[in-house]
């Protein structure tokens, strides 16, 4: 640091303090010449590394400093000295309304109000584990109230509900430190003492950690109300506690009727608009059974019954001579109150795999997923390690009658739990690729909040290593049907299923050595079965260096199509790509086994004869320029073709373009892009057969007549038809009618001067007498008729 003394003066060059002030000036200050302010009780004066400026002439006293002065200084200074003095820093805290922050947390973190009942019964959960755990090393704890379970008493005449549990209770400290104080969890506190006993740790079953869950009663309540019995304390204390208030009540317990022998009692007093719904005892019923099913607590809530039973009441009206012996029996309904235990059934993933039988898992899929039909495939595994989490998937026998619940958003075809808790069945997107949309089953994790929300979900390194592992296992599950000896198994499941996996090859590139085993295709060979890729390359020829496919909208069509005259009668297998995502799936992949994929309705392509090619380009380039020069910019050239040995001329799209099935997929889209069909279409191709006679007819044509009008239509009409034959369509549909009709009014014409003149010749030879020849039976040679009669 380097320091200036001087005497504070003004603009008069008088002393107005009087006292030496000592400032010290930053390097970093004289390096950045930058301005800082010094808070001094002196005039301030401003620094520009080791020099100062005033606004005006100072006295003489001050004659060793620079002329230009002002009446107040400005320090550039770090830091000031003020008389030797420092001012000490002021540490504060944070200021916060409660009841607003509370109302933020609660309403971020929970986005349906029904989950307040799914968040209390986990806390009553945990405290009955907690409970579980440390009576295993003091038996006293559970003298008072030996059974472990929850009660849940909705009342809709006063709109509470009350949630009752006999787990460890909480002392005063309890409450003030998990009540009292917003996002602290007595959860995590408990198992962070647990640390150092790694055993009891590993098997703890304790769900919320998070330090908010209780406040999500606020949620539906205006007024909450604890009542908690701790076995380490002899009095029961009470936290009272209301939604727009930020303090609330501990008292003692004074009422002997409210005493429990141990454990706590929550009451919701419920907010006028949620009272009806969440009052409702069925509702309530509804509530557990989806969110809180699997709790390994028994939980009984308090249902609303009715029963028949004998009506005592005498009748006045009766007749007096009936005597009471001879009257049936009356009857009545009425209601009553009972306990019902609502979470019979037991989470079947927690069991063991080994130890659950095929019936079980089937009966829990039907009775989960509302199907009718036994699942094709069910795998149940458990993960540990970085990640642990328990899983049971299904494969669905049948597809949805919609075949957009495949891929919707809402499918809900996931259950999301988190130790044994239910969390959401919304979380499809984040678990599982859109492509594996059909798969049903559940997932409990112990690694993830009872708060999670899609945002948590969509960040997690948890849920992408979860969702990486039941990937593969779904994969393992599919490929085990295609392994089964009843082919029909996996065939029914391609029918169902086959679009999603083809899906996949489009959306999934980092799991193409997964999914290509499990692709089907018809073929040039079998058009009646499905074909593997494996299949295909096992039966390729010995020269064949690709796997050659040709998209359609039918196998009929594509069996017929003019590309694969010359692979056929090379005997290449080509496979048919007849529904609209398969190209699209077989461009993504690209290559199978090194084998790449080759389009037939494309150029470029190579069939290995190019010496024979080379002649016959030599022979026929005239013929191609003269149809190049025709056609124009219908096509981008005219070339000798390798794939046609019967039909004239085929078109063939450009290497980089749409092919003409891709083309009049995208021309039926609802939303289609015009300019980008131009653009995507790409260049087109004539492809002429060297061999069939209308090209050598047509070779001889541009040789001696070019300029015919009749031989320039002929070109026009051969490359409308091998549009059409080609899968594409004709620009002018009405005038590619009328060249046809022309040549078909032509053709009769020729035909009808043929017929006139073989009729003339018939007229000719009827002019002239034929006398026929009579033939002479001898006698012996007569027959008679025989006589029917006789």
């Amino acid at each position: 640091m380097a320091s200036m003394n001087f005497t504070s003066t003004g603009a008069s060059g008088s002393s107005i303090s009087g006292k030496e002030v000592r400032f010290t000036i930053c390097r970093a200050t004289q390096l950045n010449k930058s301005s800082r302010v010094c808070r001094t009780t002196t005039p301030r004066t401003n620094f520009a590394g080791k020099r100062f400026y005033c606004s005006k002439h100072m006295h003489n006293s001050c004659a060793k400093f620079p002329s230009h002065v002002y009446r107040s200084f400005r320090c550039q200074a770090a830091v000031a000295e003020v008389e030797d003095a420092e001012i000490p820093a002021e540490k504060l805290e944070y200021q916060a309304e409660v009841s607003r922050l509370l109302d933020l947390i609660v309403h971020s973190l929970y986005s349906h109000k029904e989950v307040f009942l799914r968040e209390l019964v986990s806390n009553a959960s945990d405290a009955l584990d907690k409970l579980r755990f440390l009576s295993v090393t003091d038996d006293s704890l559970m003298k008072d109230a030996p059974e472990l379970e929850i009660r849940i008493k909705p009342d809709p005449d006063n709109s509470t509900i009350t949630i009752v549990d006999t787990g460890i209770g909480m002392t005063k400290q309890d409450l003030i430190e998990s009540l009292g104080t917003i996002a602290q969890s007595g959860t995590a506190k408990f198992i962070n003492a647990l640390k150092d006993n790694k055993d009891a740790l590993s098997d703890n079953n304790l769900i919320g950690q998070f330090g908010v869950g209780f406040y999500s009663a606020f949620l539906v309540a205006e007024k909450v109300i604890v009542s908690t019995k701790s076995p380490k304390s002899d009095r029961q204390f009470v936290w009272e506690g209301e939604a727009d208030s930020s303090s609330y009540i501990i008292r003692e317990e004074t009422d002997p009727e409210k005493l429990l022998p141990r454990g706590t009692s929550i009451t919701l007093y419920l907010k006028p608009d949620d009272a009806f719904e969440y009052s409702d005892p069925i509702r309530i019923k509804e509530l557990v059974k989806s969110y809180s099913q699997f709790i390994s607590f028994p939980i009984h809530v308090w249902m609303e019954k009715t029963r028949t039973v004998p009506d005592t009441t005498t009748d006045t009206d009766s007749a007096s001579s009936e005597s009471q012996e001879e009257k049936e029996p009356k009857t009545k309904t009425e209601k009553y109150y009972e306990w019902e235990l609502v979470n019979e059934t037991k989470p079947i993933w927690m069991r063991n795999p080994k130890e659950v039988e095929k019936s079980e898992y089937d009966a829990f899929y039907k009775s989960t997923f509302n199907e009718y039909l036994d699942p094709s495939a069910y795998t149940h595994f458990t993960t540990e390690g970085e990640v642990e989490f328990r899983s049971l998937l299904y494969i669905p026998g049948m597809a949805p009658f919609n075949a957009e619940e495949l891929y919707s958003a809402n499918a809900k075809n996931i259950r999301l739990y988190v130790k044994r808790v239910f969390i959401s069945s919304d979380f499809d997107g984040e678990l599982l690729p859109r492509y594996l949309g059909f798969v049903k089953g559940v997932v409990d994790s112990n690694d993830l909040p009872l708060n999670v929300s899609r945002e948590i979900l969509q960040e997690s390194r948890i849920v992408r290593i979860m969702k990486k592992r039941l990937v593969r296992k779904i994969f393992d599950m599919c490929q085990e049907i295609a392994d089964r000896e009843d082919k029909e198994a996996y065939k029914n499941f391609w029918t169902n299923f086959g679009r999603s996996i083809k899906l996949g090859c489009i959306e999934d590139s980092a799991n193409h050595k997964r999914l290509t085993p499990l692709l089907r295709f018809f073929t040039s060979k079998h058009e009646d079965s499905l074909v593997s890729l494996k299949t295909y390359v096992e039966n390729m020829k010995p020269d064949q260096n690709a796997i050659y496919y040709f998209a359609a909208d039918s196998i009929k069509s594509a069996k017929s199509a003019p590309f694969l005259e010359a692979l056929l009668k090379k005997d290449y297998e080509v496979l048919f790509l007849i529904e609209p995502i398969d190209e699209v799936a077989i461009t993504n992949l690209q290559e199978y086994e090194g084998k790449k994929f080759v389009d037939i309705s494309k150029e470029d392509l190579d069939l290995d004869d190019e010496e024979e090619e080379r002649e016959k380009e030599k022979e026929y380039q005239l013929l191609c320029d003269w149809m190049k020069q025709i056609l124009g910019d219908k096509v981008a050239k005219v070339q000798v073709s390798k794939r046609i040995s019967t039909s004239p001329c085929v078109l063939v799209s450009g290497k980089f373009g749409w092919s003409a099935n891709m083309e009049r997929i995208m021309k039926a889209q609802t939303l289609g892009d015009d300019s980008t069909l131009d653009f995507m279409r790409g260049r087109r191709v004539l492809e002429i057969n060297p061999d069939h006679p209308i090209i050598k007819d047509l070779n001889l044509a541009c040789k001696d007549s070019p300029r015919s009008t009749k031989y320039q239509n002929i070109v026009n009409i051969l490359h409308e038809t091998a549009m059409i034959s080609s899968g594409f369509f004709p620009e002018n549909s009405a005038e590619y009618g009328g060249k046809v009709f022309e040549v078909l009014g032509l053709a009769m014409a020729s035909q009808g001067d043929h017929q006139s003149a073989n009729e003339e010749e018939e007229e000719k030879s009827a002019d002239v007498e034929v006398v026929p020849e009579v033939e002479v039976l001898e006698p012996s040679e007569v027959q008679q008729d025989s006589d029917p009669w006789n």
